[in-house]
């Protein structure tokens, strides 16, 4: 697994820092630019994978990250792993157009699979309505929010290539506990099923999308649950 550091073209080195989908505590930002401060950095910069760099001398990079630590902040993993998750700011106290908890089961995503190995680099976006100011569809797993506590799921979006794809809708309604079992299914379909340094995306449009779909038996199991739900509301209303 490497490591978000990368030598700039003036010679600075970016150190990329990782966050809880890009929220800090006040004290972890201002022990952040304490730090920046302490090691020279010439600037820091917000990215739009809710990450942050810092921007500073080669010889200032490793103190930076033993002032990481501490403030329970840390590098970037970079490379084919799971890559920083994006959520937004949709939950139940914040944005009023939220239809889930996007956000704590984005950061909930990301304290479990954060830097896992993956075929080729791995992105998560998880969104709180349909609007999806995080780019779901352009991230390899995508979640959605759908209401009651149920989410969308797309796999396969590419925004960042040449040929950019949107990612294709694989489960609708789906709780929140059952995410983690779609994107578990997922990442062990991904891993076997994919060519060397192949993304998901690729990998779909060579095999299509049935072997990565989730178990039937998880499916069919929320349909009915579904099902029955939507009958006992037409009865209450007969």
């Amino acid at each position: 697994m490497g490591r978000g550091l990368f030598k700039q073209k003036n010679g600075l080195y970016a150190v990329d820092v990782t966050a809880a989908c890009g929220v800090m505590t006040p004290a972890q930002l201002t022990g952040l630019a304490r730090a920046a401060v302490d090691n020279n950095a010439f600037r820091i910069k917000l990215t739009t994978r809710q990450t942050v760099v810092v921007l500073l001398p080669e010889g200032n990079v490793s103190a930076l990250e033993e002032a990481l630590e501490p403030l329970e902040l840390q590098v970037s993993p970079f490379g084919n792993v799971v890559r920083p998750v994006k959520a937004c700011a949709g939950n139940s106290s914040l944005c009023p157009r939220s239809l889930g908890d996007a956000l704590d089961l984005g950061v909930e995503i990301q304290a479990r699979y954060l830097g896992r190995e993956t075929p080729k680099d791995f992105k998560i976006a998880v969104a709180g309505c349909p609007r999806g100011c995080t780019d779901p569809y352009c991230a390899d797993f995508g979640v959605i929010a759908a209401g009651n506590d149920r989410f969308r799921i797309a796999i396969g979006g590419m925004g960042g290539s040449n040929c950019p794809r949107h990612g294709e809708i694989i489960a609708e309604n789906v709780p929140r506990d059952k995410v983690f079992t779609v994107l578990e299914h997922v990442l062990e379909r991904f891993e076997v099923l994919a060519e060397p340094r192949e993304k998901l995306g690729r990998a779909v449009e060579r095999l299509g999308l049935t072997p990565f779909l989730p178990p039937a038996g998880l499916l069919s199991a929320e349909k009915a649950v579904l099902a029955a739900d939507d009958e006992f509301v037409q009865f209450l209303q007969n």
